[in-house]
Formats: C-alpha cells, structure tokens, sequence
C-alpha cells in the first residue's frame, strides 16, 4: 500500500455518511485541543459531539482505562458476570439521580439505549402507540429513526416501525393526544439537532401529568444533554420533572462508547421474562467503557465545572454578536448560531476549521454552527474562541 496516504484510504476502505467529511487526520487529542498529524492545533468547540465534556484524554480517564485493559476487558454477554466497573459505575448514576431512577442498563450508544426504551414501555404498557417530536434525533438504528423527527431522515428507510406520532416540540396539541392507547412519550429534555431548542417549563410538567393520568411512560432523551451541559447534571432538574426511563449517551463513557436507559428496578425487571432475555447485548457496558465513563464523572463532580456553565454560557452570549448573526439559542454552555442561510453557515464553519477551531452544523438546522465546548474551557480560552469565530465570519462575509 506504499504511496497511498491515509485520506485516500480512509475514503476508499472506511464507510462515509457524507460526500463532504471533515476529512482531518488528526494525531493526538488533550484538553480542549486536537493535533493533526501536521502539528496544527485546533480547539474542539463541539467537544465530540458533547462526549468529552471534560476534554480529551484526561489523567484520571487515561489511568482508569489503562488499569482495567490490564485486569480484563470482555469476559461474557452482558448481565451474566458480576462486573464491578459496570456495578461501581450504575451506583454512582444511580446515587446521583431521584430515588425512581435506580436501575441501569448498559447499552454501547445511545442509539441502543432508545431501542432498549421503546422496548420497555411496550413490555410495561402492552401498548404500541409512541409519541414523539418533529425536529427530534434519537439515533439512527430503525426503531429510533421511527422516532427521529424528521421526514428527510425517515423515508429512504420505510417502513419503519407502525403506530409513531409527531407532534411540533413545545406545542400544547400533544396534550390531546395522550390517552391510554399510548405507551410512551419520548423526547429531548433540551432538543439538541434543532439548534438548541428548550422546552416552556409549564409544557414538560403538562406532559408529566397527562402520562400519570394516562398510565404512558415518560421518556426523557438526555443523550445530549446530560452530565453538566445545560448547568446542572440533568437538565430534567431545572424543569422540576422526572423521566419514568431516562436516556444517556455521549459524555456517558468519558470517551469511550457507551450508552444507558435508566428506570425503576420494578420496571426494569419486566425485560427478565416472559420472554427471558427480553433484551440483551454482548458488548453493552464493556468494563472499560464503565471504568472510562464513572472516572469522567468523578473528575466533572469534584471540579466546579458545572457550577461554571451558566457564566461561561454567558460569556459567549457577550462576545459573539455580529450583524451577520441572525438569531442565537443556548442553554447553559450550548449555543447555535443562525444566519442566513445554509451555505453561508457551512462556509463559516470551514472557516473557523481553517482557523483551528472544530465545529459543525445541526441536523435539523443548517443554517445554524454549533458551539459545545467542553466544560473544561476556560474563560480566557472562550473569549479567544469568540474572537476566533467573529474572525472566520468577517472573512466569510467580507469575501462575498
């Protein structure tokens, strides 16, 4: 293979989901920067897509997945072995959440851990019906595409699973559709792929009463959300509603995949007959993931990165103001920016990449650059960013 470099390669030989990838070989990652294999350094503003909420590589994350590689990595299907990374890691959520939420199961994504929800409410329920949100991303397996809020994204994969209704995120008209002929309502506690949209308080615990008086499951998507990046470690807890199955992914494994449905033992317990192994993976909550993952969350809980967020949220909302900025969400340490339309955002974003920051774009909002820094960021190096992404604008801007 001499004399093919590894960009050919990598477009030959590993599967692409996009005719245009970012397509940068990197070779080192810490903190909140990436190297390339050039040396250039670039800031991550995504944070992986918010998995390394508190930077890449971190000391106690490294030292944890290194010391468990070394005692034992897979030994059997999940849920045979006592294992205690997964054991430590499930108590250590579990001691952090309402009392309601004691009971974990590991999946590798959070894309499994939607499949692994949808499946429990059907088994709790006996019901089929889910209501789910416009604008909203699961992951992309079928059963969560069925839920996944879009249309673009639905139909080159039909038929998807039957009994699937959308409704528009904070819109009253769901309120007429809960009855006991569902089984569960699923949603983003803040929705991510649409820009960063956050739901009306009195909305969520709306829905929250119409599940009780109905007897429907509560599905709360925290995939993205979760582990500090609205400002609390939940976002749940700023809207004072609990989730009857919480999912988690992303900043889960602390870099390493991995992903969790979280509900009480009782309903949990439904998924062990009837059939037995009503659901069942052979990777899911890989120790050195769960070891990965509970160092990741002992580094966020002992530093003062969440109490942070909102200030650090605030900075950005401060310094990135330019006329060719049309709109901004955030929430917490999470902001998009709109602008004109999709092209000109796609120009900014290969600017600010040419000008070593990594960003992206969103899903169900083109027109909008995306900004999750990790948590670690700080003030000073938010304030470059800023000056960093008002830059690739003026370029952009100025050049048409």
């Amino acid at each position: 293979m001499s004399g093919i470099s590894n960009k050919e390669l990598f477009l030959q030989h590993v599967a692409q989901t996009s005719a245009a990838p970012i397509g940068l070989e990197m070779k080192n990652a810490s903190g909140i920067h990436i190297w390339d294999v050039k040396g250039k350094k670039y800031t991550d503003l995504i944070s992986g897509f918010s998995v390394c909420n508190i930077g890449h590589s971190h000391p106690h994350v490294v030292k944890a997945v290194q010391e468990q590689a070394a005692e034992y990595m897979h030994l059997i299907v999940y849920g045979e072995f006592i294992e205690s990374p997964q054991v430590q890691y499930a108590k250590l959520l579990t001691d952090h959440l309402p009392p309601a939420l004691n009971c974990v199961y590991f999946t590798n994504s959070g894309a499994e851990a939607t499949e692994g929800a949808m499946k429990l409410a059907k088994r709790i329920t006996g019901r089929s019906k889910i209501i789910a949100f416009n604008n909203a991303y699961h992951g992309s397996t079928q059963g969560a595409l069925s839920v996944m809020g879009g249309e673009y994204w639905r139909n080159a994969f039909r038929p998807l699973l039957p009994d699937i209704v959308h409704v528009d995120y904070n819109d009253d008209a769901v309120f007429e559709l809960i009855d006991s002929s569902v089984a569960c309502v699923i949603l983003e506690t803040v929705q991510a792929e649409s820009g960063i949209t956050v739901p009306r308080k009195e909305w969520l615990q709306a829905i929250r009463k119409k599940c009780d008086e109905h007897c429907v499951l509560l599905v709360f998507d925290e995939i993205q959300a979760g582990f500090g990046r609205t400002g609390s470690l939940w976002a749940f807890e700023q809207f004072e509603v609990i989730p009857d199955i919480l999912l988690l992914g992303k900043a889960l494994g602390g870099g390493m995949p991995l992903g969790a449905f979280i509900a009480d033992k009782k309903l949990m317990s439904t998924l062990t007959y009837n059939p037995v192994l009503g659901h069942i993976t052979t990777f899911g909550g890989h120790p050195v993931s769960c070891a990965a993952g509970k160092a990741a969350l002992e580094v966020l809980l002992q530093g003062e990165y969440i109490q942070q967020v909102h200030q650090k949220g605030k900075l950005l909302q401060t310094h990135l103001q330019h006329p060719a900025i049309q709109h901004t969400n955030s929430y917490g340490l999470w902001m998009s920016l709109k602008f004109k339309d999709e092209m000109t955002n796609q120009q900014i974003v290969h600017q600010c990449v040419k000008n070593g920051l990594v960003t992206d774009w969103f899903l169900f909002a083109p027109d909008r650059l995306r900004i999750a820094p990790p948590l670690i960021i700080t003030e000073a190096e938010l304030t470059e960013v800023c000056a960093t992404i008002i830059m690739s604008i003026d370029e952009i801007v100025n050049e048409s």
